[in-house]
């Protein structure tokens, strides 16, 4: 059965950011998939919150690395939904211990290029075909694809450099699917986040209020994730319609250069 409304596909949609995306888009009428690694029943809250806004929910547990469960979530959102619009690449980890990059290990490296690069290049490449096939049957048909970095795809972190590499990859993998599928229709952007209240960052919160009283950041708050999210619904909406391949930092002023 195809859907009547636009269906959006966020990785990593039932907790942090991703459940503030996968909020943000339920609010602008879109129905949700949302992708995981966890079991069904640690998600139900997640999801009961998305369908209290109206919205219609699937959750398609997979791994991003792995190209048969890639597949597999794609294939479970056209047996439900019959269509995609929107794919957020949101899904990535963080290094389970920060090192040094003199003495960082290949096994972490592995890892982060795995989850936060390797994964969300491929998804967009299976997405975007399905999208192509989409806008062939239908030339009204308008995708869009955003990939979730992080203001650490420009700023050292000497502590945690498999992370960075891995934002950085997905800064450029964002022009290079800009520059490959605009003429399709599809508009591709990145989004980057800063110091954002997640579970994420509960180990940190003590050091980051501390910066942040002290002038870190020009609004002298924590991003939430549904700054994140209010922006990533405005790019899903068609609302940035002529500006292929930009970023949008979403940081409260921390990496504006001042004196």
């Amino acid at each position: 059965m195809t859907s009547t409304k636009r269906i959006a596909l966020v990785s990593g949609g039932s907790r942090g950011i991703g459940l503030g995306i996968a909020l943000e888009l339920a609010r602008s009428r879109f129905d949700i998939a949302i992708n995981g690694r966890r079991e069904a029943a640690d998600v139900a809250d997640a999801i009961a919150s998305i369908e209290a806004l109206g919205a219609k929910v699937v959750y398609c547990r997979g791994d991003v690395t792995s190209a048969a469960e890639r597949q597999s979530i794609l294939s479970e959102i056209r047996n439900h939904f019959g269509r995609l619009d929107v794919l957020v690449n949101n899904a990535g980890v963080a290094p389970s211990t920060r090192a040094d990059i003199l003495d960082a290990d290949e096994a972490s490296f592995d890892r982060l290029i795995e989850i936060n690069l390797k994964g969300p290049y491929f998804l967009t490449q299976s997405a975007a075909q399905w999208m192509i096939e989409q806008r062939k049957a239908d030339k009204a048909f308008r995708g869009c694809i955003v990939n979730v970095s992080s203001v650490s795809a420009t700023v050292a972190s000497v502590n945690r450099g498999d992370y960075c590499i891995s934002k950085a990859g997905i800064a450029m993998a964002t022009q290079l699917w800009a520059a490959r599928l605009t003429e399709f229709g599809i508009d591709v952007f990145e989004v980057r986040p800063g110091i954002i209240a997640t579970d994420m960052t509960v180990g940190v919160k003590e050091k980051y209020d501390r910066l942040i009283e002290s002038g870190l950041l020009l609004n002298k708050r924590w991003g939430t994730p549904a700054d994140v999210g209010k922006t990533i619904a405005a790019l899903a909406r068609g609302d940035v319609p002529y500006a292929p391949g930009q970023v949008l930092v979403i940081d409260g002023g921390l990496t504006l250069q001042r004196l």
